[in-house]
């Protein structure tokens, strides 16, 4: 008789399994790699960049990885270092792209979490105060300006970790001068006054802060085909003084489609580049390259009071590469 019932039950679970299936009812895998070097009590966050590709190119396995990679983590958000929207931004909120580019494709439930998101050069060729305005009708959509900040509590009383999301455009003198929306969005900006507010952020970080990171679209280094563009020169020039002065541990960016771990010599902030959310360019190395590599993807950062480890993720799920950021003046 048990034995019967046992069958049952057995054929039963095998018929709902596929009934819920065929409703739509998916339960995403885990990436075992990911699990093997999970942080205890940490805050999980994916740091993800050029994407917005209507799903061609890598978009729609990069997200599908994102999504078992936040199930894995148990993440808390996603953090988008802009160009948003190819080829030209959103021209409102109620522009299709919002579906084809945003919605529709990162649509898994554990997905469904903040994203703190970056303009890149791409979204000011079009509308980017609509993607301000719609931060007031998303639930995940985070943009209240176009620079912001933002200050999350770590697991275990371990303290603080502060965001601070800027805006890089203004910063890029060729933008000044260019025509049509990118060149008149960006010379309604005030770069003096973003830089006044940076400092200041940094400058009066709670002493309960005991992570920096600045989140933004362009690069202070690479070892890619921008790696001695001028807007990369010009980038690093203003700002890694800044970084250096304030002690940012770490800065998240893209603009290169690739992805790459990069400190210089003398430098306390790494730079986190992850621009590989769609399509793809060569990659490269320069004085300072801890990786480097030319694949779609992304990457997860997980933060402790004592520990940043970020893992880069390719759209197949394979971890290609897992760096340790230690702060060693860390007392619990």
């Amino acid at each position: 008789m048990n034995r019967i019932l046992g069958r049952f039950v057995f054929v039963w679970l095998g018929l709902l399994s596929l009934s819920l299936s065929a409703q739509g009812y998916y339960e995403p895998p885990v990436n075992e790699e990911l699990a093997k070097t999970k942080l205890k009590e940490a805050f999980h966050f994916l740091v993800l960049g050029d994407w917005g590709r209507n799903g061609e190119f890598y978009q729609k396995p990069v997200a599908r990885q994102m999504a078992i990679a936040s199930k894995t983590l148990g993440g808390d958000m996603v953090v988008s270092v802009g160009d948003n929207f190819y080829p030209d931004g959103v021209a409102s909120v109620q522009d299709p792209q919002w579906n084809a580019s945003f919605e529709s494709i990162y649509s898994q439930y554990d997905l469904n979490k903040p994203w703190l998101v970056a303009l890149g050069n791409h979204d000011y060729y079009g509308n980017y105060e609509a993607q301000i305005e719609y931060s007031k009708i998303s639930r995940r959509w985070v943009m209240p300006s176009t620079y912001f900040s933002r200050t999350y509590k770590l697991k275990g009383g371990q303290g603080e970790v502060l965001f601070l999301v800027i805006d890089t455009n203004p910063f890029i003198s060729k933008y000044q001068n260019y025509k049509g929306n990118i060149g008149d969005n960006v010379r309604k900006q005030d770069p003096q006054a973003q830089l006044e507010w940076l400092n200041a952020q940094l400058a009066n970080a709670s002493s309960s802060v005991r992570w920096i990171f600045v989140i933004g679209h362009h690069p202070l280094y690479s070892g890619g085909v921008r790696k001695e563009a001028k807007e990369t020169e010009e980038i690093r020039a203003l700002l890694e003084p800044i970084f250096q002065k304030h002690k940012v541990d770490a800065y998240f960016c893209g603009h290169e489609h690739d992805l790459q771990i990069i400190q210089p010599k003398g430098s306390r902030t790494v730079q986190y580049l992850s621009g590989a959310g769609s399509a793809i360019r060569p990659s490269g190395e320069r004085e300072g390259t801890k990786f480097a590599v030319s694949d779609g993807g992304f990457m997860t950062a997980s933060v402790t009071g004592n520990r940043l480890r970020v893992s880069v993720v390719n759209a197949e799920g394979k971890v290609l590469y897992t760096y340790d950021q230690e702060k060693k003046d860390f007392k619990k």
